[in-house]
């Protein structure tokens, strides 16, 4: 049974929330987050919310946190070649400064909109 102080996010037949609801840290291990599928190269695959979790943030305010059934996960997909190679162009345009033309190896601040090396000190002040 759960803690006091979690009774009120009790619902695991779903019948106060819709669908089967716990506290926080108190779900079965067969359900996971998105983030938790991810970390375990897996994906909802289609599948509808399961179930969810809710809890109260020191603010008082209501959170919630769905989750999907794990055995019913699919494995991530795999980007195609042409995929990476697009991402690749994307993040090398992101590190590439527009006036010396140079990839810096690190993403330019868009507030400043140069590398460090080719900003002007009042726009270090203005950023």
């Amino acid at each position: 049974m759960p803690a006091p102080a979690a009774v009120a996010f009790w619902d695991p037949a779903g019948d106060r929330y819709g669908i089967p609801t716990y506290p926080w840290r108190q779900a079965p291990a067969r359900f996971a987050t998105r983030r938790q599928l991810a970390a375990r190269g897996l994906r909802p695959g289609g599948q509808h919310v399961q179930a969810q979790i809710l809890w109260r943030t020191r603010s008082g305010a209501i959170r919630r946190a769905y989750l999907y059934e794990v055995a019913s996960a699919l494995p991530k997909r795999a980007p195609t070649p042409a995929q990476r190679a697009a991402l690749d162009k994307a993040l090398a345009a992101r590190r590439t400064c527009p006036r010396c033309h140079i990839d810096r190896g690190y993403v330019l601040p868009r507030r400043i909109g140069a590398c460090n090396k080719c900003a002007d000190g009042w726009e270090f002040d203005a950023a």
